[in-house]
């Protein structure tokens, strides 16, 4: 029997092409983690980007990569750790 107790939540790694963002901010406001946040630095384009303020946060949800009009931010799974990962919560 597999209990639900046991399941680790998944992760994500944000990556954020700055030079494509136009700083509208979406990917900011709609985050329900609150993980990115407007920078105070210029990109080539003259726009403030998101930062990364706290990935550890960041629930793989891929929101802020659905609301970007630019495709400037994409969210990948982050690697699984080795162990446990072959059916721990089995017996």
């Amino acid at each position: 029997m597999v209990y639900f107790g046991d399941l680790k939540p998944i992760k994500g790694k944000i990556h954020i092409n700055k030079d494509r963002c136009k700083g509208c901010g979406f990917c900011v406001e709609y985050c329900p983690k609150d993980v990115l946040e407007m920078s105070d630095e210029f990109n080539i384009k003259g726009y403030h980007p998101p930062y990364i303020k706290n990935e550890d946060e960041c629930c793989y949800c891929q929101l802020c990569e659905t609301i970007c009009p630019e495709f400037a931010i994409f969210v990948t799974l982050k690697e699984k750790e080795e162990q446990g990962e072959k059916g721990e919560s089995r017996p």
